[in-house]
């Protein structure tokens, strides 16, 4: 517990450190075209492939699982819709973020900091956490979000084409239910979700890449540990912000 403690209160040092306001601003300007283009760009295959197959999941379990004759058909387009945006791609996609990012970039701070690159800024008069952090942050902060969305696109597709190829539901019904019951504040809520989620598999996976300690294996454990904290902290804001929010 006390270990812990103390982690939080390194972290929360370290972000301060972290937003301090950039020495040039040229140079934070093409590393955060950088990092969009790592973070971001780069995860679009990754997320179109998780995303369609994941919709068509949806839309075929709710449609198999329509038993009562109660039930109007197009109640499959409308769950397909309201899993997608209100918990699937926000929070999933996350999560699958989480490991493909946080620990990218654990790995990416952890190697600098074994390797003396960090002391070298220090050394050089560079504050190196706005320099290496500061950029990933507000980069993912920003393109997460179209990342979602892209998302949530792709998974109302993906359970279009499982539908019409497996015959359980035709276009239009399907259609009628995606625009059923629209509540245009659920975009902005998963949003949200994205941006707080963000936030965190970034800072997180910086903080226990900026504090390795040690050679490569230890780079390793700290790509690990950032994954693995970054995936509780989804879950734990995630909660929270279901509460605060939603209810």
């Amino acid at each position: 517990m006390i270990k812990v403690l103390k982690n939080i209160g390194k972290f929360v040092q370290m972000l301060y450190v972290v937003f301090s306001i950039p020495e040039k601003w040229g140079v934070f300007r093409k590393r955060l075209f950088d990092e969009i283009q790592i973070i971001g760009i780069n995860s679009i295959p990754i997320v179109a492939l998780m995303s369609t197959f994941m919709g068509g999941v949806i839309a075929l379990q709710t449609a198999s699982n329509m038993d009562s004759p109660f039930l109007p058909e197009y109640t499959i387009g409308y769950i397909t819709r309201s899993s997608t945006i209100l918990e699937f791609s926000p929070t999933i996609i996350s999560l699958i973020l989480a490991g493909k990012v946080g620990s990218n970039i654990a790995s990416e701070i952890g190697t600098m900091k074994t390797t003396e690159q960090i002391d070298a800024l220090e050394i050089m008069g560079v504050n190196s956490l706005t320099y290496l952090v500061l950029p990933k942050i507000i980069g993912a902060v920003l393109f997460f979000p179209v990342l979602i969305i892209f998302s949530m696109g792709l998974s109302l597709v993906g359970g279009w084409l499982s539908l019409i190829g497996s015959g359980l539901a035709s276009t239009e019904t399907y259609i009628v239910g995606i625009r059923s019951f629209f509540v245009l504040s659920n975009i902005f809520y998963a949003l949200t979700k994205t941006v707080v989620f963000a936030f965190l598999i970034v800072s997180i996976a910086s903080f226990y890449g900026y504090y390795t300690k040690g050679g490569a294996l230890d780079v390793g454990k700290s790509a690990t540990h950032a994954v693995v904290s970054s995936s509780v902290a989804i879950l734990i804001a995630n909660f929270l912000l279901t509460q605060m929010i939603l209810l």
